[in-house]
């Protein structure tokens, strides 16, 4: 066997083993941001059912402070009418963007306050608090708080580990060509200096 043969040969084997091994990469480096995309996703999900279990329950908590003589109605009607806002927010799971993030964000921010505002105002109505019902939907509702600021923490940590995937080299260049685009993920709240807090 020739030189050149050998040569030409052994040129021809590189660029084989190239050629396949660039196929694997291109293929895992997909299939990594599908899992990274599916994970995000199903985070989303236990957000959405977080906030779901809250709302569920404004109904009831709202029904019992009406019991209250004299409550402010005014108090209720911000918790009913927040409450109606943020339930109309639909989010698709596949549109994660940072612009319907922020919509869904600041609809459920308006709801935190409103029902906070409700809860601070219970604090004048001895009566109110004497009761069973009010203190445990207090307490379910205090919990779902703290699921639900669990349950953003676990999907920003996802959108993190996507995001950085559809911007790395040579990664970025799979993701734009497969339709994968950065995904957006809660921010602090304007007053998050302090942990949030439901006083009861």
């Amino acid at each position: 066997m020739s030189r050149s043969l050998i040569i030409t040969l052994s040129i021809v084997g590189v660029l084989l083993l190239f050629g396949i091994g660039s196929c694997n990469y291109v293929k895992n480096t997909y299939n990594d941001l599908v899992a990274k995309d599916e994970v995000v996703k199903a985070k989303w999900g236990n957000v959405q059912s977080q906030y779901q279990r809250r709302s569920d329950l404004i109904p009831n908590l709202v029904a019992t402070v009406k019991g209250a003589a004299n409550f402010e109605k005014s108090t209720l009607e911000a918790v009913t009418d927040a409450r109606a806002r943020a339930t109309s927010i639909q989010v698709d799971p596949t549109k994660l963007t940072p612009e319907t993030i922020q919509k869904f964000q600041a609809s459920q921010g308006q709801l935190t306050s409103a029902l906070s505002r409700l809860l601070v105002a219970s604090e004048n109505y001895p009566d109110l608090k004497a009761n069973k019902n009010f203190g445990d939907l207090q307490a379910e509702i205090e919990g779902t708080e703290n699921r639900i600021t669990v349950a953003r923490m676990d999907f920003n940590d996802a959108v993190l580990q996507f995001n950085t995937a559809v911007r790395s080299f040579p990664a970025n260049l799979i993701a734009s060509r497969s339709g994968f685009a950065e995904k957006g993920s809660f921010s602090a709240e304007p007053d998050a200096q302090k942990a949030p807090k439901v006083q009861f």
